[in-house]
């Protein structure tokens, strides 16, 4: 027989034959197992198990899926070969720091690091921005003669001066040269120097010898039997600010708390208030100590109540209580199907936004913008085009407040402004997969410190997504009336570890969407019932203490140029008569009526929005119209939680944040006002070195280059769901700047990635549709790498990689005065 086989013969020489009614048998089972392995088969193809070798499935889809395109960005086509925003290298800063050092500068400066008080040291070089009309008229020439020059803003702490104070001074031109020069800024301040008192954060509030020795040290008895620890095992504690009125003293508010993971939570009834006035450190002292409701002068007088029976005190927690309510670590019973990783975005067809990561410059679907980084405020957005026209020159927050409330020293005395902090300084990189989706890309940002230099590589994110609504749909039966527009949107994220993360949303049809949200631990207070009208109560003697978040932004809109006018409209209505009523209706109609008027004074510019929100603000160009002759201008429109602070008069934020008045603001440009606050205004309320409203003196704003300040925040009551951490789902707020007759029509009709439906020939038959040839596109996307987080790169003062930070170091920088580690 064929292929070598032969039939098997019996011993007579026949062949052998199988009864008839088994070969029928066995060739149905054959059959029957051929059937049943090709179903399985089939079943496996179509149903893939939901747990398993995810890998080897990945293999066997390969076999007949191509692969997605690259992840990376396609190049971007900046209008400019330079980022005028751009941050200093760290080549520059190393630069910048030797030629301060020379003595030929006669500045006798110590390396922070090893300065005291008393020592002349920089806190801090960066960038500094280029006045608008030279980029302007660069942009308009790209002529490299009109490239801006770049300056450097360099602060020195003058501790050894007559006086000492604190000055900023410019740098340049750069790089440094033989025209280099150095002078006192004091044109963008209502001060010439900031007192020292007021100075800029430092470790040393807390690390010198007199702290512990003078007001710790004195306690350590009753911190153990009173508190249940020591500062050299379970307490830690915190500073209070502002640190200062005017600048003629520097004290805080010391509270103490137990040294577990999630401290914020775990506040204790004992407040020091310390003296940290002047840069002799010897002569710190403290001033007063309250313990349960019960004030001291002094720590002799505490300690003899403490001995004597006559301190009433409080009962300590078991040592033995549970204290993880406070961590993050996972709790409960799986929900069902929680297992299963939740879906995750994936451009199946590669990305459709274009990055220059070496000049920061991000377009999209007809946006383009330059990224700017500073160590006060972070994140800030340059030259907004969009469809080749700019919308915004500069788009940047400001400042962050945060006022709380409470029945005790630390609470009741807490206004914290965040840029004294750093907003930029306290980024850190953020989590793949869990800040930002998997297929994001990524920017670095680099700051400078008294210590030396910190690269973030993931400070920024980009990414698109569909957000899962349409941005615009209608269901009809005339030609051309029955569609949808697809509502993908482009997302740029920073995220501060003091618990906000800045979004900056750009849609298809030219608004621009501004969005903080916040998570992170409270600043709980401790709980009794004297307590209950400041907060709600979320653990045995925890309670999340009232407070308000107002964080201000600066809106350079130039709509259709630069000189623009303020439009405010306002509805109300109208009781009307007209001959063409009906009588059986009556008469009179009562029906909304819209009202438009021009502010020109800047003084009636400090704005909030109406009740009922009937009606808003808008930035407009007076002498440029659509073609309907309609003002092209962009709306100021309110989005989640639009408020303002609730306090008012307040001595620790008397003048120094005027503009968390009110809900927006608008005044005239200057280069002399470039922003509505500085890092020396949280120790300075009483005399800001700016003081916001100082910019409305009564200048006309008719068609002139505005600026828009506008506030986000919360009115935060915690509650025990704030446990652990606050949920950004309702501690958000947002604004919009959407066009407001600045097109013709709804530009986001342009998009293709829309369908448009058309009726069916016969009843019964589906619609038929027109996709504009862009269809879901089918590939096997790339695996998601797998998840690591690194410390940040770390770099001294003469741009030398340096070693890896420890983890107490790491927790320094970023909790400052939230967490205080006293030490011998």
């Amino acid at each position: 027989m064929a292929s070598g086989y032969e039939l098997l013969k019996s011993e007579d020489g026949n062949e052998v034959q199988s009864p008839k009614p088994y070969r029928t048998i066995r060739r149905v089972a054959i059959g029957l197992v051929t059937c049943l392995a090709l179903v399985t088969l089939s079943f496996l193809h179509v149903h893939p198990p939901l747990s398993g070798d995810l890998e080897a499935q990945d293999k066997y889809d390969g076999d007949s899926v191509k692969s997605c395109a690259s992840p990376m960005p396609p190049a971007a086509h900046p209008p400019a070969p330079i980022n005028p925003w751009a941050s200093l290298t760290i080549e520059q800063t190393v630069q910048i720091q030797k030629w301060l050092e020379e003595p030929g500068r006669a500045l006798n400066l110590t390396r922070g690091a090893i300065s005291k008080p008393s020592d002349n040291h920089i806190f801090m070089i960066e960038a500094y921005y280029p006045p608008k009309a030279s980029v302007l008229s660069y942009f308009s020439s790209l002529s490299s003669s009109d490239i801006p020059e770049k300056y450097a803003r360099v602060t020195i702490h003058h501790g050894s001066a007559p006086e000492p104070v604190v000055k900023d001074y410019l740098v340049g031109p750069l790089p440094i040269g033989s025209s280099t020069r150095m002078e006192h800024l004091t044109e963008v301040y209502h001060l010439d120097a900031i007192p020292h008192n007021a100075r800029g954060f430092d470790t040393r509030d807390w690390t010198s010898p007199e702290i512990f020795e003078k007001m710790a040290a004195p306690l350590m008895e009753a911190y153990k039997e009173l508190l249940g620890g020591t500062p050299q095992d379970t307490l830690t504690t915190a500073g209070s600010g502002p640190f200062s009125s005017d600048g003629s003293f520097r004290r805080l508010w010391l509270s103490w708390r137990r040294n577990t993971p999630g401290f914020f939570l775990h506040p204790l009834n004992l407040y020091q208030y310390v003296d940290l006035s002047g840069t002799d450190s010897s002569q710190w002292h403290q001033l007063k100590i309250v313990y349960n409701h019960q004030v001291f002068s002094s720590p002799e007088s505490f300690m003899e109540a403490f001995h004597n029976g006559s301190l009433k005190r409080v009962p300590v927690i078991d040592p033995d209580t549970d204290l993880s309510y406070s961590t993050r670590k996972r709790i409960g019973a799986q929900r069902d199907l929680d297992h299963l990783p939740g879906p995750r975005s994936v451009s199946f067809a590669g990305l459709r936004f274009r990055v220059d990561h070496d000049l920061q410059y991000v377009s999209w679907m007809g946006w383009g913008l330059y990224l700017g980084f500073d160590r006060d405020m972070g994140l800030s957005l340059w030259d907004i085009r969009f469809r080749g026209e700019r919308i915004v020159y500069e788009l940047k927050p400001q400042e962050a407040l945060a006022q709380y409330a409470g029945n005790d020293p630390f609470q009741a005395t807490t206004a914290w402004l965040d840029r004294y902090f750093g907003m930029g300084q306290s980024v850190r990189d953020m989590l793949p997969g869990y800040d930002c989706p998997h297929e994001a890309v990524y920017l670095p940002a680099t700051t400078y410190s008294v210590n030396g230099l910190t690269t973030q590589q993931r400070a920024i994110c980009i990414f698109e997504h569909d957000s899962g609504r349409p941005l615009t749909r209608h269901l009809g039966y005339e030609e051309n009336e029955f569609g949808a527009v697809k509502g993908y949107e482009l997302v740029i994220r920073s995220i501060a570890t003091v618990g906000k993360c800045f979004d900056y949303i750009f849609h298809l049809d030219g608004t621009i969407e501004v969005r903080v949200s916040a998570s992170g631990y409270l600043q709980a207070g401790f709980y009794d019932k004297a307590q209950g009208q400041y907060g709600n109560r979320i653990w045995e003697t925890s309670m999340g203490s009232l407070h308000d978040h107002v964080i201000n932004y600066k809106v350079d809109l130039d709509v259709a140029g630069t000189a623009n006018s303020l439009l405010k409209t306002t509805l109300s209505q109208e009781a009307i008569t007209q001959p063409w009523f009906e009588d059986d209706w009556g008469d009179e109609v009562i029906q909304q009526v819209v009202t438009r008027e021009y502010i020109d004074d800047e003084n009636n510019a400090l704005l909030k929005f109406p009740t009922n929100f009937q009606g808003g603000y808008a930035i407009v160009n007076q002498e440029e119209t659509n073609k309907w002759g309609t003002s092209r201008g962009y709306a100021i429109h309110p989005g989640y939680s639009p408020i303002h602070n609730t306090v008012v008069g307040s001595k620790r934020l008397l003048k120094n944040a005027n503009w968390a008045r009110y809900n927006l603001a608008v005044s005239r440009r200057k280069e002399t006002e470039p922003s509505s606050s500085s890092m020396w205004n949280f120790n300075l309320p009483g005399g800001p070195p700016v003081d916001f409203h100082k910019f409305f003196d009564g200048e006309n704003i008719t068609q002139e280059d505005l600026v828009a300040w506008v506030n986000l925040g919360m009115h935060h009551l915690p509650q025990s769901e704030d446990a652990p951490n606050t949920r950004t789902n309702t501690a958000t707020s947002s604004f919009f700047l959407t066009p407001l007759n600045y097109f013709d029509h709804d530009v986001s009709i342009e998009s293709t990635n829309a369908v448009l439906l058309k009726n069916p020939e016969k009843p019964g038959d589906p619609f038929t549709y027109d996709d504009y040839g862009v269809q879901p596109a089918h590939c096997l996307p790339e695996h998601p790498s797998p998840f690591e987080y690194r410390p940040a790169k770390m770099f001294d003062l003469d741009g030398v990689p340096a070693p890896a930070s420890s983890i107490e170091d790491m927790r320094k920088a970023s909790e400052l005065y939230h967490r205080i580690k006293l030490e011998l």
